[in-house]
């Protein structure tokens, strides 16, 4: 008996299903994927409680998200400017 009541072979075989249908490098890809999302998110929020830790002010915290929100808004500007 495996997990829940779905035995070994059981998952096996799913498994086998998931490669056959989706390939190994398509699975490989969301894997790194995934993984760089993850990675990308705790380095996010290293940084926001580093900012937090140095001054225990709300307006760092404020101010923070929007120095975040004023790089995107210039990322976006560009690429829009770029498409023209």
């Amino acid at each position: 008996m495996g997990i829940g009541g779905i035995s070994i072979w059981q998952l096996l075989i799913v498994l086998a299903i998931i490669v056959l249908l989706f390939g190994t490098k398509k699975l490989g890809n969301l894997g790194s994927d995934l993984g760089s999302a993850l990675r990308g998110f705790k380095d996010g929020m290293k940084d926001l409680d580093k900012g937090l830790k140095g001054d225990n002010d709300d307006n760092n915290f404020t101010s923070a998200l929007s120095e975040n929100k004023t790089s995107s808004e210039q990322t976006s500007n560009t690429q829009i400017n770029s498409q023209k």
